[in-house]
C-alpha cells in the first residue's frame, strides 16, 4: 500500500477523509472484472471446476474464501510484473469510465481544502495503488497479494481489507503517521455493509447508496 503521508510535520492536525472505493467511487465492482482480465480463459477453467466446493452453505456465506479462490484462480503464478502491468491499465480504465461523479467530486473537493485522502477497499493492490496515484490522493490501503520470486502465488498477504480490517488498517495507517489518538478519521464514506464500522468511527460517516454527495 502506498503510505507516505508525512502528517506529523504539520502543524495543524489534519483533516482525514476516507474513501471506500468498490461502488462508492466507483459505479461497480472492480474485482471480478480485473481477475477476468488477467486470468481470462484459465480463469473461467479453473472457477468451474470449482464450482463443486463453492456451492456449499459456508462457502456462499464466506465472502474471504470466495475471494481467495478466486484470487487463486486468476494469479496463482502469474508474474509480479505482468500482473501489475495490466493493473495500471485497469486503472486508467477505472478512472476514465467506472467513476461516480458526485464522490468523485467530493474527494477533489477534499484535495482542494487541503484535507488528507486515504483510499480503504477491499480491491486489490495491482490497480489500487497506481489507481490512487492517478487521483493523486495521500495514501491507499487495501488488499495486498503474496508473491515469492517475482510471482503471485495466488494467495492473499494477510486479511482481506473489508469490513472490521478496514478499521484496523487505517488505525494503524493513523498510528504510523502520528496523528492524534482520538478524532484524527474526519470523514469517511462508503455504501455497504463492509463500510459500516468505518462510517460509524468517522465524525462524518456517509453511506453513499442512499444520498447523492454534494459538496
Amino acid at each position: 500500500s502506498r503510505n507516505d503521508p508525512q502528517l506529523a510535520s504539520r502543524s495543524v492536525e489534519p483533516v482525514v477523509a476516507a474513501f471506500d472505493v468498490d461502488g462508492t467511487l466507483t459505479v461497480r465492482d472492480c474485482v471480478f472484472p480485473f481477475l477476468l482480465q488477467v486470468g481470462r480463459g484459465r480463469f473461467v477453467v479453473r472457477v468451474l471446476a470449482g464450482l463443486p466446493r463453492l456451492v456449499g452453505p459456508v462457502a456462499r456465506r464466506d465472502r474471504d474464501t470466495l475471494k481467495g479462490f478466486f484470487v487463486n484462480a486468476a494469479l496463482g503464478g502469474k508474474t509480479v510484473e505482468s500482473v501489475d502491468e495490466l493493473g495500471e491499465r485497469f486503472a486508467a480504465r477505472v478512472a476514465r469510465s467506472w467513476m461516480r461523479e458526485d464522490v468523485a467530486t467530493r474527494l477533489r473537493w477534499h484535495q482542494d481544502q487541503g484535507h488528507v485522502v486515504v483510499l480503504v477497499s477491499a480491491s486489490l493492490s495491482p490497480y489500487l495503488v497506481p489507481f490512487g496515484e492517478i487521483l493523486e490522493v495521500d495514501a491507499v490501503i487495501c488488499t495486498e497479494l503474496e508473491s515469492i520470486d517475482g510471482r503471485y502465488t495466488g494467495t492473499l498477504l494477510g486479511p482481506n481489507c473489508r469490513a472490521g480490517e478496514k478499521m484496523v488498517r487505517l488505525s494503524a495507517w493513523a498510528v504510523d503517521a502520528g496523528l492524534s489518538p482520538e478524532g484524527w478519521l474526519r470523514y469517511a464514506y462508503g455504501d455497504s455493509a463492509g463500510d459500516a464500522q468505518m462510517l460509524l468511527a468517522a465524525a462524518d460517516g456517509v453511506n453513499v447508496a442512499r444520498q447523492e454527495v454534494t459538496t
